[in-house]
C-alpha cells in the first residue's frame, strides 16, 4: 500500500555491523580515555613549577613535620632588663601612638586614673591582658621585667612607683 520501498530491518541498524566491530569499539572506548588521562597527568606533572612554599624544600619539610609544642630553654640567671628596655622592645608599638585605646607614654590625663588603681592592678592588667592589649606574661620577658616596664610608663606620667627588684636567689643548699 505504501510506496515506501525501504526495508524496515535495515532502517534500525547502527554503524556496528559485525561482532568484530563491536569488540574493537568496546576496547577503543576503554583504551582511548586511559591514554588521554595518562597524557594529561604527564602534561601536568612535567612542568617545572615549584609548589607554594617549596622554594626551600628542607625548610618546608621541617615545618610540616615539626612538633606542635616547643620548649625554649633560657638562662634563669641572666640579668633582668630595665623597664625602659622592655618598654622599647615590647610596649612602644602601642603606647607611643596610643593604638587601640592604649594610654600614650607620659600622658598624665590618660595614666592618672590607672595610677590611682595601684601598681598591683596595673601589673596584673599587663600580665593577663586588658581590653585590646593581649597578655604579656610568658613572652620574651619575665613577669618582673614586665612589671618594670609598667613602672617605667606610670612614672613617666607622674607616679612614684619603685621599680621591682630581682628576686633573691633561693638558698637550695641543705644543711
Amino acid at each position: 500500500m505504501s510506496d515506501n520501498s525501504h526495508d524496515h530491518h535495515e532502517a534500525h541498524t547502527g554503524p556496528v555491523k559485525t561482532p568484530k566491530q563491536m569488540l574493537l569499539l568496546s576496547l577503543a572506548s576503554f583504551i582511548i580515555p586511559v591514554f588521554i588521562i595518562i597524557g594529561l597527568v604527564f602534561y601536568v606533572t612535567s612542568a617545572n613549577k615549584t609548589a607554594p612554599g617549596a622554594s626551600d624544600s628542607e625548610k618546608s619539610v621541617a615545618q610540616r613535620i615539626q612538633k606542635i609544642g616547643s620548649i625554649e630553654v633560657r638562662d634563669a640567671n641572666r640579668p633582668l632588663k630595665a623597664g625602659e628596655d622592655v618598654y622599647k622592645a615590647q610596649c612602644v608599638a602601642c603606647h607611643a601612638a596610643g593604638a587601640a585605646g592604649a594610654p600614650k607614654f607620659a600622658d598624665v590625663a590618660a595614666w592618672g586614673p590607672r595610677i590611682k588603681q595601684g601598681l598591683e592592678t596595673l601589673v596584673t592588667s599587663a600580665l593577663k591582658g586588658k581590653g585590646a592589649m593581649g597578655a604579656q606574661s610568658g613572652g620574651d620577658f619575665n613577669d618582673i621585667e614586665i612589671a618594670r616596664a609598667v613602672v617605667y610608663m606610670a612614672n613617666s606620667a607622674g607616679s612614684k612607683f619603685e621599680e621591682p627588684a630581682a628576686p633573691a636567689a633561693a638558698n637550695t643548699e641543705k644543711k
